[in-house]
């Protein structure tokens, strides 16, 4: 016969043995829940060794099969053997068995698993290796899964038997406790009243609360694990510690300060950071003076005669330069100083959760906020660094527009500069790997850019993958390849817009231990926190936005946790983030495009309004583009809103405010909106929404009333 039939039917006989011997049924014919008890009671006195055997061993076999019901025994240990008894027998069966139930997967399924998942296993074996002991004594003490299930995934990883049975004793320990003593105070009622016994009440309440007490419990040694081998200073010269002055920083530091903290802010270059130094202002500056000379040219439509279209590049940067100094002060040294924080111009270096370092000065603080932003990211194409280029951060330092401009990259940036220099006098040429330009967007967004950018005379190529580059006398050749051919572009200058990456070198953050995300950003929880929770991050270094008003958003979370978390914590509100790029049309969006939502599986409508029918538009010449807007099908909430078309950013504002506060299209149509304006758009398109869920019987009824009253002039 087979080994393993024999096993299992003598596996099965044993916790039949052991459920009969103590089942007082066969010779007790009353049915009450009391009386049973009292029987099995009775029936464990008189044979204490042969009940405690029988017992142990049926809760072992339960476990060892992974048989569900572990509470329900754990729970009668108690009612049947005291809690100070079962506490003993259910502590060592529970852990006996679980360890059983681990070799038997372990017998059964590794071999296999290691076969078929060889690359996987490996991973999940290294992360054994280094927290296997601490996850599951987290595990075992704050359960997530049933403990069956438990044994049999440690089953198959390499966690040593001996760690796995210790862990297993001293982890449910707490947890056994809290059931058995439960079984117990509700083995002792014997009457209506005792159920309000303060004894019972108590466990049952304990009962209740035990898995926060064990959650809060497991979090409360996980920190202090992280934390065990660095010293805490005995006092401190600083609140907090931000180290970046860019959006993420200065609004941390602010935030601080307005709060009477003692702050000290680090920045290594320019004050303000990307935005307002190489990103989101001098951008925008160099793009109103591109709009300015497309407008230029479009006089005509307006019935004024056409200007000059030449550009003084030279004038065009100045005056990028100018907008800078203008904003600067906001930002400046001088402001945050008046403010109370102090400025050090510094590299930063944190050497210890609450020490860091700047130019051999050691500071001392309670708490830290990463801030450093973020920068760009050059691809590993051959021949790169031969040909002129420049990124996003180098671009401003361009002194003569370049004829040929080659744009490497779809995606916001990409776009935005494209059209600028096409529109300052460059004969540009795009290039995107992905098959769309602004690949996040849906499809109909990115066709109505592309085909902009085409009316405008920008070459764009979808679907191209950069090949290599190759240094002419005159500037530089790219070598791109789509499906089917090969195709050279010679330019003068190559801008790189392919991406952002969190700046992180050079910080002590490996040292620390501070986990990252997969793609190079700080790991942040809902608090801002990283995985030492008195460090926190905020803006491009956490992500996942690149955005100035996420990262200021962010920011806020920072500082208050920072400052107030030991009191009451704050959870970041970021699930509706709207975002936009200036091209022109611009683009906004907030919450879901119709493809992200159609991925997950909800049943949505989608509802269009177009500027060629708002008359605004028509009256501003700018009557093209749309607005879509992604609901639940038959209900007025946003899922998501899109704008394609003129001050499409400043419109979106009242979708952003509306998916914040849960108001639907109803509330939107019944707002009085401004004629005309571009907002009034938005009303426009709730009403599109509202047509077609007009009730079709209220509307027949009310045509029927209407026309007995045009055939009844007395009624």
């Amino acid at each position: 016969m087979n080994r393993k039939l024999i096993i299992g039917a003598l596996l099965a006989a044993g916790i039949i043995a052991g459920a009969w011997w103590l089942w007082p049924g066969h010779d007790s014919g009353s049915g009450s829940l009391p009386q049973l008890l009292t029987d099995i009671r009775g029936r464990a006195q008189d044979a204490p060794l042969a009940a405690s055997g029988s017992f142990f061993l049926l809760y072992v076999l339960t476990a060892a099969l992974g048989i569900p019901g572990a509470v329900l025994l754990t729970t009668a240990a108690g009612a049947i053997f005291g809690t100070l008894q079962g506490l003993v027998m259910v502590s060592f069966a529970s852990s006996i068995g679980a360890t059983l139930n681990l070799l038997a997967a372990r017998f059964l399924f590794r071999p296999l698993a290691e076969r078929r998942f060889a690359a996987s296993m490996e991973r999940v074996n290294a992360g054994i290796r280094e927290e296997g002991v601490w996850y599951l004594f987290a595990l075992r003490l704050v359960p997530l899964f049933p403990f069956f299930v438990i044994n049999a995934v440690m089953g198959l990883t390499r966690l040593p038997v001996r760690s796995f049975y210790w862990i297993s004793q001293i982890g449910m320990l707490p947890g056994t406790l809290v059931y058995v003593n439960a079984g117990a105070q509700l083995g002792r009622i014997d009457s209506v009243t005792g159920i309000m016994s303060p004894t019972l009440l108590a466990s049952l309440a304990l009962l209740g609360i035990f898995p926060l007490l064990a959650r809060r419990l497991v979090a409360m040694l996980r920190v202090r694990r992280r934390y065990a081998r660095f010293r805490r200073p005995q006092r401190f010269d600083a609140n907090l510690v931000v180290i970046g002055a860019g959006a993420a920083g200065l609004v941390s530091a602010y935030v601080a300060a307005a709060s009477r903290a003692t702050v000290i802010l680090i920045e290594s270059g320019a004050m303000g950071g990307d935005c307002l130094n190489t990103g989101c202002v001098p951008s925008k500056a160099l793009i109103r003076s591109a709009r300015l000379a497309a407008w230029q040219r479009r006089a005509s439509e307006f019935g004024l005669s056409a200007g000059t279209s030449s550009t003084d590049f030279g004038r065009v940067m100045q005056r990028v330069r100018e907008v800078i100094a203008r904003i600067e002060p906001h930002d400046s040294v001088e402001r945050y100083t008046a403010l109370g924080v102090e400025c050090i111009r510094g590299k930063a270096q944190i050497i210890s959760p609450w020490t860091v370092t700047v130019d051999g000065r050691e500071i001392r603080t309670r708490s830290i906020v990463l801030a450093t932003g973020g920068s760009p990211t050059l691809p590993p194409i051959p021949g790169l660094e031969d040909i002129p280029h420049v990124t996003s951060d180098t671009l401003w330092d361009l002194t003569e527009l370049p004829k040929r401009l080659l744009v490497l990259g779809g995606g916001p940036i990409g776009c935005e500069m494209a059209q600028a220099f096409r529109r300052l006098g460059s004969e540009v040429a795009l290039v995107e790997q992905l098959p769309n330009l602004l690949s996040r967007e849906d499809h109909a967004v990115s066709a109505a850019i592309a085909a902009r950018f085409a009316d405008e005379g920008i070459q764009v190529l979808t679907g191209r993958s950069a090949q290599r580059f190759e240094r002419r006398a005159d500037g530089g050749r790219l070598h791109c390849l789509d499906e089917k051919s090969e195709l050279e572009l010679d330019f003068d200058m190559a801008l790189i817009a392919t991406g952002r990456k969190a700046r992180t070198g050079d910080l002590g953050l490996e040292a620390l231990g501070i986990a990252l995300n997969p793609n190079g950003t700080v790991a942040v929880n809902e608090y801002m926190q990283t995985s030492l929770p008195n460090i926190y991050a905020c803006g491009d270094v956490a992500g996942p936005w690149q955005l100035t008003h996420a990262a200021a958003h962010q920011a806020w979370y920072c500082a208050m946790n920072a400052l107030w978390g030991r009191f009451w914590r704050f959870r970041a509100g970021d699930s509706v983030m709207p975002a936009a790029v200036f091209t022109d049309p611009e683009v906004a969006r907030v919450g879901l495009t119709e493809a992200e939502a159609r991925a997950s599986g909800m049943d949505i409508e989608v509802t269009s309004h177009s500027f060629e029918e708002h008359d605004r538009a028509i009256a501003d010449g700018e009557a093209r583009g749309f607005i879509r807007l992604i609901t639940p099908r038959g209900s007025d909430r946003i899922l998501g809103a899109t704008i394609v078309g003129s001050h499409a950013g400043d419109t979106i504002a009242e979708f952003v405010l509306a998916m914040r506060h849960g108001l639907g299209l109803r509330k939107i149509l019944s707002t009085v909106h401004i004629y005309p304006t571009l907002a009034e758009a938005n009303k426009a398109a709730a009403g599109a929404w509202q047509s077609r869920h007009l009730p079709a019987r209220l509307l027949r009824l009310a045509g029927y009333l209407n026309r007995r009253g045009l055939r009844n002039g007395n009624s």
